[in-house]
């Protein structure tokens, strides 16, 4: 029996990591427009099947933003099916005070991903929906459930993908212990990793039993 691998990814964080990317190399500059299980099944062996691709957001308030990750998200699932699963945390508006004029003013916060990622993580184990996690994330407050499964299901194989240019010394400093790295795991940092996100873009128009998604604007090449 092939061995079960379920990708869990921190959609922000990634989407954050990829901004500063294109920021710092142009070549990136094409990469938001993803189908997420063709490019993590870039990462399985022959002796493991991709079991699922969890993409962890919150819709932005901003209408724009909203829109360009709906048609991401919907272009995946058409793709994909019920292999890519999307898991919605929420934003809202916070007071923020200026520490220079004390001026006071809204912004948008994000809430409830790192908990979503959580539950569904130690949920998975607990359930045995899968035999390896892979975190797509460097958000270090998702060392604790990590160490929950470790502890809890160490049967259960654990790797880390760093979304490029992200790094989190504190969910590298977790995979390993006094003999190194532990059982089965890995770390990767997914900017040495650019030809496979290449691979991966979708078509500007993805169109599955007459249903159609096309790339926002903003992301065309």
């Amino acid at each position: 029996m092939k061995e079960r691998v379920t990708f869990y990814i921190d959609g922000f964080n990634l989407y954050y990591s990829l901004k500063r990317m294109k920021a710092l190399d142009s070549d990136w500059n094409i990469t938001y427009w993803i189908d997420f299980v063709k490019l993590f099944q870039h990462f399985i062996g022959d002796t493991q099947v991709l079991q699922r691709v969890l993409y962890f957001t919150a819709p932005p308030l901003r209408v724009q933003k909203s829109n360009r990750q709906s048609l991401l998200l919907e272009a995946n699932k058409l793709l994909n099916g019920d292999r890519f699963e999307v898991i919605k945390g929420m934003f809202y508006e916070k007071d923020y005070v200026c520490p220079v004029c004390n001026a006071v003013s809204l912004i948008p916060e994000e809430k409830r991903t790192d908990v979503n990622i959580s539950i569904r993580m130690t949920g998975d184990c607990s359930l045995n929906n899968t035999d390896k996690l892979v975190l797509v994330s460097a958000d270090s407050d998702l060392v604790p459930p990590l160490e929950f499964i470790k502890k809890y299901h160490p049967d259960k194989k654990i790797n880390i993908h760093f979304p490029p240019g992200s790094y989190s010394s504190e969910l590298y400093n977790f995979m390993k212990d006094e003999r190194g790295f532990m059982k089965g795991g890995k770390v990767r940092k997914l900017e040495y990793s650019r030809a496979k996100f290449v691979n991966s873009i979708m078509p500007n128009i993805v169109t599955i039993e007459g249903k159609s998604c096309t790339i926002p604007s903003q992301w065309k090449k």
